[in-house]
């Protein structure tokens, strides 16, 4: 989790490996690898045909610097602080963010016209099942402290947009959630598709956390950017 409270500890530049072309024709906006290869499915999925379009994906730290410091000469600090991230705790720096837009003439690059009809709402039918979450919901501007912006979509991955979609939950809500699920206690328990999930917390040791994983089973590891780790094991339910 990426924001004004929790900024990155870890800073992405556009020289990685891992960051690729977010779509084929759009070389200049980046996405980390698996994001790309996600979007890429799930464009494909709804047969978008260039509706849809990637307006701003991986920004650098000075990109991000300069957006802000722009916005504020041009739109004031209630508009900029209600849209654009202070530098260092952007999502955009973590290359796990995506805004996306119509493709019209012209576009808003802070505000991207995505709508909740036709093609752009079975974008966000399936944005869970490969993965993305709108990060920035209405009713959620308490807790994230940003405005609604139906544009921007971040990769949380599966199962975890699908836990946070049927719970209806922001980020910040969804890393709260998981830490009533320790590693030494109940875990949450998530079956679809012929999958069961098994997500628990393990908080962070000051010097070395030791995660212990059971032999010869699928994981994940995650860090949360809060206070540990979230561990996702899959398998086949009995």
């Amino acid at each position: 989790m990426v924001n004004r409270d929790h900024g990155l500890k870890q800073i992405q530049t556009q020289y990685s490996p891992t960051l690729v072309p977010s779509l084929a024709n759009y070389e200049t906006i980046l996405l980390e690898r698996r994001v790309a290869a996600s979007l890429t499915q799930l464009l494909e999925k709804i047969g978008s045909r260039g509706r849809i379009i990637p307006v701003s994906g991986y920004r650098s730290k000075a990109e991000q610097e300069k957006l802000y410091q722009d916005s504020l000469i041009e739109n004031g600090r209630n508009f900029t602080e209600q849209y654009v991230a202070y530098p260092g705790c952007s999502e955009h720096q973590t290359g796990l963010a995506i805004d996306l837009g119509e493709n019209l003439a012209e576009i808003d690059f802070i505000r991207p016209s995505f709508p909740y009809t036709g093609i752009y709402s079975h974008f966000r039918e399936l944005a869970a099942d490969y993965g993305f979450i709108e990060r920035y919901s209405r009713g959620k501007e308490q807790i994230t402290r940003i405005s609604h912006e139906p544009w921007h979509f971040r990769y949380v991955g599966y199962p975890h947009a699908r836990i946070m979609e049927r719970h209806s939950f922001c980020l910040e809500e969804y890393i709260q959630f998981l830490s009533d699920f320790p590693k030494n206690g109940q875990h949450y328990i998530f079956t679809e598709k012929g999958k069961e999930f098994e997500v628990y917390h393990v908080k962070g040791m000051d010097e070395e956390t030791v995660i212990e994983i059971p032999k010869d089973c699928l994981y994940q590891i995650s860090g949360n950017n809060v206070d540990g780790f979230i561990v996702t094991i899959w398998s086949n339910p009995l």
